[in-house]
């Protein structure tokens, strides 16, 4: 589960940065699934530190993932209000 959890904590903050408004919402999605999965593996003693790496990248990319969706639907807001 440690394994699993950082490497959706890498592809949501892959997709935070790189996917662009259609995909913030699928990069916040994977990240919470991320941090689902490192908590649970934080109980396991030999996963301890991979999961905790997965937690943290998983936090980073949600909360990347959202802040750029907003920031990509505010633009967009922005530009329709001119026309």
């Amino acid at each position: 589960m440690g394994v699993a959890s950082l490497v959706l904590g890498i592809l949501s903050i892959v997709l935070g940065v790189f996917g662009g408004i259609s995909s913030g919402w699928l990069g916040a999605i994977i990240g919470i699934i991320g941090i689902i999965l490192g908590v649970q593996a934080k109980k396991i003693p030999e996963q301890k530190g991979i999961a905790s790496a997965g937690f943290v990248c998983s936090v980073i990319g949600t909360i990347l993932s959202l802040l750029f969706y907003m920031a990509c639907a505010a633009c967009v807001g922005g530009i329709a209000s001119l026309a």
